[in-house]
């Protein structure tokens, strides 16, 4: 994650907003998902071609998975952006809410939608130990970015393909550049990949994160290859989705943090009620203390703690440096179901 130029920090460190009218002020630095502290803004000049809203893999599948090796995935260092600068916030497009059931195949009884069993009290970051359908659906997200290692976090969704992984926008592309050697690891803890590795065919994101990294849709998402003859979902599962579905929710985040105190070593979760973005984008607020490495980390409405279920209805995106502790993620309105449907349909 890292600051916006708004004083925010995306996690990650991809999340930054295209200043408005040029601006360039950075008001702080993106720092609740990358340890980068590269400061980068997105620049892609006026008048530019019109930028591809999808990337296929160049990079053989064996390849890319034998890359990431377990001394290389542990020392992958989470990216750190500027923040987005002030400019004029435009509604995000919304239309009937949308649910997508879970697929869980190993978890017979599954209930047909999770059925959320509140939490005794709102967790600002801490280990997940409730174990459940999450410890195999979320992962560490692993690519090269300007020549150097780095690490998101992702999710396994019900889809069509049996083979999508929602992240945040900027963990698949970034200041005009699709990230290489893209590998989806879930379940990942220390070095070791219990379900695979799994490359990207293609990554994808919105068009507005594509074309000016607008913080409002940092969403982002890869189809994945089969992995020994099998596919994804039918490996780990897909969790649910939800779009549109409004605000003030009570929700759960998870991530692989990876900069101090967290070590990306383990599923990280917070817990609470979200608010709306008062600043500068129209993102869900959720008091949170997860770090870079945690961008692309879902977030569930509907969650439920006893199966590890629920309805990915955002990610982990950026937190600004003035408000400690606050994560903040992108509205899944129709922007982020058509980057969905395209997903699945691909």
């Amino acid at each position: 994650m890292r600051r916006n130029d708004r004083g925010g920090t995306a996690v990650d460190g991809i999340a930054a907003r295209r200043p408005a009218r040029g601006s360039r002020a950075v008001l702080g630095t993106l720092t609740a998902a990358g340890t980068l502290l590269a400061l980068l803004l997105p620049t892609g000049p006026a008048g530019a071609a019109t930028p591809q809203n999808s990337h296929r893999s160049a990079t053989p599948q064996r390849t890319a998975a034998a890359f990431w090796t377990a001394a290389r995935m542990r020392s992958a260092t989470p990216l750190d952006l500027a923040a987005p600068a002030r400019q004029h916030r435009t509604a995000v497009p919304r239309s009937a809410p949308l649910t997508v059931r879970p697929t869980l195949p190993r978890l017979p009884g599954l209930p047909s939608l999770p059925v959320l069993r509140p939490t005794a009290a709102a967790q600002p970051g801490g280990p997940w130990t409730g174990g459940g359908a999450v410890t195999k659906t979320a992962g560490r997200v692993f690519f090269t970015y300007q020549g150097r290692t780095a690490s998101c976090s992702g999710d396994a969704v019900t889809s069509a393909n049996k083979s999508t992984v929602v992240t945040a926008g900027h963990c698949v592309k970034l200041q005009g550049a699709w990230h290489t050697n893209w590998v989806f690891v879930p379940g990942y803890h220390d070095g070791q990949a219990p379900y695979g590795k799994w490359p990207a065919a293609k990554t994808l994101s919105t068009p507005q994160w594509t074309a000016s990294e607008d913080i409002n849709y940092d969403v982002g998402a890869a189809v994945v290859a089969p992995l020994d003859g099998k596919k994804l979902t039918d490996v780990v599962g897909g969790q649910g989705l939800s779009f549109n579905s409004g605000y003030n929710k009570t929700m759960y985040a998870f991530g692989y943090p990876a900069a101090a105190p967290y070590d990306g070593t383990r599923l990280i979760y917070c817990s609470g009620t979200t608010m709306k973005d008062p600043l500068f984008s129209h993102d869900h607020g959720l008091s949170c203390n997860m770090t870079g490495g945690s961008s692309g980390g879902p977030w569930f409405t509907s969650f439920d703690e006893q199966t590890g279920t629920g309805l990915q209805s955002s990610v982990n995106s950026f937190g600004y440096q003035f408000l400690p502790n606050t994560m903040f993620g992108p509205y899944f309105g129709d922007d982020a179901k058509n980057l969905y449907n395209t997903a699945q349909s691909s």
